[in-house]
């Protein structure tokens, strides 16, 4: 089923990052911990959750689940098992590092990252070449190897004196000293997008194989991992999970894996079914078919979703909460007060 939805000949993979809450419980509080600007006893345990989506099939190759004060690249090489060589790893500016890119290349895996802020990217023109080699990165200047096209360069990265935090000395001390990746730029253009143009690197070096504009619409399919996480999260309710423990909590979250897988191969049949692509079938149909499927019913046909590219959607929301205090002390707390209030009365 991975060879479904193959880019160029690659199967394509893409890694996120989010979080969920669960019960507030001391082993729970202990193990996860609480967003730093909640109060002791005011707030609610959250895990970090990283995933690896099969950009194909939108099937959840893996989860992880850490304390929340955990970051992505930490976690990171625990997602590199279910990578074969020729594959393509893709995510935003958080996985983006010389470190990142150099372990997959020692896996033969592909790279496509969108850019870190803090990389400050130029593209010589042929009648300016002194600004060749003017690609910034916190003070060092990466070598210029070739330009490939107006927003299209190969250079060569200087692997980092310091190994990042999630990387012993010793391990960082394996990796190549020096990485030729492929910088990108193309605009967004797209009126309502926050964003005006993206900035990639990856290590798909050859142009004439890998167009710019295929690689930008490639790297737009990342979105799709932030459409599953919702699935995952809203449509089967795994925001907040309900077990008291830190085993329970793993186990509960991967049921909610399993379910999501579940129906994700039920979308994969509707869709070869119905000669749709995957991401037109409503994932909510097919849940709602597992639900009322008896054993050896037949696959119906699931709800298609109306195409609509370049949708654009403002981040608000329109359900008001509800008009109580918030929270600034222990439960234990806050009762006793009142019972004091209610004597003193």
């Amino acid at each position: 089923m991975e060879e479904e939805g193959l880019w160029f000949g690659h199967r394509t993979f893409i890694m996120d990052g989010s979080s969920f809450s669960m019960p507030d419980t001391d082993e729970l509080q202990k193990h996860f911990g609480q967003p730093s600007g909640q109060r002791p006893g005011c707030g609610f345990p959250v895990a970090h959750l990283m995933v690896l989506f099969h950009a194909g099939t939108g099937l959840l190759r893996e989860i992880l689940a850490s304390p929340l004060r955990t970051h992505d690249m930490s976690q990171v090489p625990q997602l590199h098992p279910a990578l074969q060589p020729g594959d393509i790893g893709m995510g935003d500016r958080g996985f983006c590092s010389y470190a990142h890119l150099a372990l997959l290349r020692l896996k033969g895996v592909f790279g496509v990252f969108r850019l870190h802020q803090k990389i400050k990217v130029e593209f010589p023109t042929p009648e300016d070449p002194a600004s060749e080699g003017t690609t910034a990165c916190k003070g060092r200047l990466p070598r210029w190897l070739h330009r490939l096209g107006a927003m299209d360069q190969l250079v060569e990265w200087i692997k980092p004196k310091k190994a990042p935090k999630w990387r012993t000395a010793d391990e960082y001390a394996k990796l190549p000293g020096r990485l030729v990746v492929r910088q990108l730029r193309y605009p967004v253009g797209r009126p309502g997008f926050r964003t005006q143009e993206v900035t990639l690197v990856t290590t798909l070096l050859d142009a004439e194989l890998y167009p710019l504009l295929a690689l930008a619409e490639l790297y737009r399919q990342r979105w799709q991992a932030e459409q599953h996480l919702k699935e995952l999260k809203t449509t089967l309710r795994m925001e907040t999970l309900r077990c008291k423990t830190v085993d329970g909590v793993l186990k509960e979250m991967y049921v909610f894996a399993l379910a999501y897988n579940l129906a994700r191969v039920v979308l994969c049949a509707a869709a070869r079914r119905q000669s749709l692509p995957i991401g037109r079938l409503s994932f909510i149909d097919a849940v709602r078919w597992l639900r009322s499927a008896k054993q050896g019913s037949a696959l119906c046909k699931l709800m298609v979703n109306p195409d609509r590219p370049n949708r654009v959607e403002p981040r608000v929301v329109k359900r008001r909460p509800k008009n109580y205090d918030r929270m600034t002390g222990p439960r234990a707390e806050l009762r006793r007060r009142l019972l004091e209030g209610a004597v003193a009365a």
